[in-house]
């Protein structure tokens, strides 16, 4: 990732040529292209809505450009995936509806595999690192999980997804009362159940379909973010419109324990729950947030206190993979200028510095 990481965004000079109305002129261009070319859509988007890496250190970069005068309209997608160097290995664009679901990746070994839009297990497929595109079967049939395995899909249906044999099915021995749902990277399956009884939610991990240790989370809580591996697995606990803190275990859930402060002003966090950023870096730490606001991480791997993430700019998302950071600044909503910053920053230091992406040509 080294050589992939300069000081200017990917794809935003070209946008701020000229006068604000040629941008609009090029953005709607670009949406109501039948046959939309990448480079295109990805200067018109500016900064990317998803980031994938491979297990080669590959990244898939997504983007999106949405009708700006409506929730309704054309659209357009596009894929680019770099290599470990930073040069443009493939890309792909298409037109779209801006009322379709965002296609969505999640970084695999031997490439992307795109996660379902929703509708049942439709769309899942892989991208390998050079671009091509393979079939990913999917079974109804409850599988035990390995390790390498993924959660491809948490709802409607719940799919974890296996690199070796490029396959998706349900998890084995998972409850139907299971509302969130974990996999570690040695294929621990971490699910929290919400009986229809007044008792209290349960968190459950199991090894090859089998119930090793549950936990009953606090009455107070209504089904938070469940993140799970290296030994580490935390719930975020919440109770209405309110998230409260964290049920956290260090040591594969032999003992636990509530984090209710810790340097992180709970209560206060915009968007409540639904707007609740929960990740786990490689080395055991945890990442706490809000989407479009403030980010917080856990000084060490006991997970006790929390400093705050300096940003180079307002991040509209902040997502983990390993012990890198990739952080989006982007409008929230769609535009055809761009904001202060936009663009993809990476950081390889738990936040302490920043770089912005760029691509090698």
């Amino acid at each position: 990732m080294s050589a992939a990481v300069a000081v200017a965004a990917c794809g935003a000079a070209g946008m701020d040529d000229g006068s604000p109305g040629d941008r609009e002129a090029k953005y709607k261009r670009v949406i109501e292209d039948p046959h939309p070319r990448p480079a295109d859509v990805i200067e018109a988007a500016g900064a990317p809505t998803g980031v994938a890496r491979a297990e080669d250190g590959s990244l898939l970069l997504s983007y999106d450009v949405r009708n700006v005068e409506d929730d309704e309209g054309p659209a357009a997608f596009a894929w680019r995936i770099v290599g470990p160097d930073g040069r443009t290995v493939a890309e792909h664009a298409e037109h779209g509806d801006a009322e379709a679901a965002r296609t969505a990746f999640k970084g695999v070994a031997g490439g992307f595999v795109r996660v379902p839009s929703g509708e049942g297990a439709e769309g899942a497929y892989l991208l390998d690192v050079s671009g091509k595109r393979h079939k990913v079967v999917v079974t109804d049939t409850p599988t035990r999980t390995r390790p390498g395995d993924i959660v491809l899909a948490e709802w409607e249906p719940t799919l974890v997804y296996r690199p070796a044999t490029r396959t998706a099915s349900p998890p084995a021995g998972v409850s139907d009362a299971a509302i969130r749902l974990a996999v570690d990277e040695r294929g621990t399956v971490w699910s929290l159940e919400q009986p229809l009884t007044d008792e209290p939610n349960r968190l459950v991990w199991q090894r090859d379909g089998r119930t090793v240790g549950s936990k009953s989370a606090p009455k107070t809580d209504s089904g938070g973010v469940l993140v799970a591996g290296g030994g580490t697995a935390a719930l975020s606990l919440t109770q209405g419109e309110d998230a409260l803190g964290l049920l956290v275990t260090t040591d594969d859930g032999e003992h636990w324990r509530t984090v209710l402060a810790g340097g992180v002003p709970w209560k206060a966090l915009k968007g409540g729950p639904v707007s609740l950023v929960l990740a786990l870096l490689a080395d055991g730490r945890l990442l706490v947030g809000e989407e479009s606001g403030r980010y917080w991480l856990a000084d060490d791997r006991t997970n006790r206190t929390f400093h705050k993430v300096r940003t180079p700019a307002a991040f509209t998302s902040l997502t983990v993979d390993g012990s890198t950071l990739y952080g989006v600044a982007d409008a929230t909503t769609a535009t055809y200028d761009l904001v202060k910053g936009e663009g993809l920053w990476v950081s390889h230091d738990g936040g302490r510095e920043w770089r912005q992406y760029k691509e090698r040509r």
